[in-house]
């Protein structure tokens, strides 16, 4: 497993696009459960699960530290992004970009 994202250079200001729009029309709330994981209340919707999904499975292509889970039940939509100790700097970054995009969309 790469410890380094793969993305190259000049995609990754796209990719960073992409998930500010998913945190600014999509997410609802985050939660940082611990130092190596953060959950992402969506809205309950089948598009923004889909952007989600959609997300989740190009972003783990490139960083594979990262791992994604959908969860869908009982009217809402809930993404968690955890990583291993050693990236959880990532995922702080990664958590805080998304509360400070919040709503941005709204």
């Amino acid at each position: 497993m790469p410890s380094a994202c793969t993305l190259p250079t000049v995609e990754q200001p796209l990719r960073s696009r992409e998930f500010d729009e998913l945190f600014r029309h999509d997410v609802l709330a985050v939660v940082r459960e611990s130092p190596t994981s953060t959950r992402l209340d969506l809205r309950p919707a089948a598009a923004a699960a889909g952007r989600a999904a959609e997300l989740s499975v190009r972003e783990t292509g490139c960083c594979a530290f990262f791992t994604f889970a959908l969860s869908i039940g009982d009217g809402s939509v809930t993404l968690r992004v955890g990583t291993s100790p050693a990236h959880d700097d990532v995922l702080a970054a990664l958590t805080e970009r998304a509360r400070s995009q919040v709503g941005a969309g709204a």
